[in-house]
């Protein structure tokens, strides 16, 4: 079965319980999910004006094709109450592909692996504490590696639940 890397993020509302419907919305629509990464908080990136993003990685095994997967992921952000007003503005959810095996795709749609992600520390902290080894198909270089090589200088931190947001 493909394995297929997803990040959760949102920044929003009771953001721990948007991830965790998440998580448990994709287990049963786009397949089990394999391994989870911790949870982290990151300022927001783009548009900085705005409240701090939980983001989470999770590896699922899929039958879905890359296509179905965008449309499956499209739908539970949209039940989970994402509106899409701006370009990296606030939202309660937002689940991007990272990567669908060694796949190399680019559509009007959808592009694997996620164009950004070797230059958002957001995405490769978290990804690099499922998958260190991973190896970027196009670029060729770990998921540690580009970690070390990433230009973003956001601090990412492991979420702390004392906040009072269960």
């Amino acid at each position: 079965m493909p394995k297929l890397y997803l990040l959760l993020g949102g920044n929003l509302g009771n953001r721990t319980l948007y991830l965790q419907q998440a998580r448990e919305t994709i287990a049963t629509q786009v397949g089990p999910i394999v391994q989870a990464s911790g949870i982290y908080e990151t300022a927001a990136w783009g548009k900085t004006d705005q409240p701090s993003f939980l983001n989470q990685v999770l590896e699922v095994e899929t039958q879905l094709g890359p296509e179905q997967v965008l449309q499956t992921i499209n739908l539970i952000e949209h039940e989970l109450g994402r509106e899409r007003l701006e370009h990296w503005g606030s939202r309660v959810i937002d689940i991007d592909i990272l990567f669908y095996d060694d796949l190399v795709q680019q559509t009007q749609r959808l592009t694997i692996p996620h164009p950004q992600l070797h230059l958002r520390r957001f995405t490769l902290q978290p990804l690099q504490e499922i998958a260190p080894n991973l190896v970027h198909p196009m670029l060729q270089q770990t998921i540690s590696e580009l970690l070390i090589r990433c230009p973003d200088d956001l601090e990412v931190n492991p979420y702390s639940y004392s906040s009072g947001e269960l």
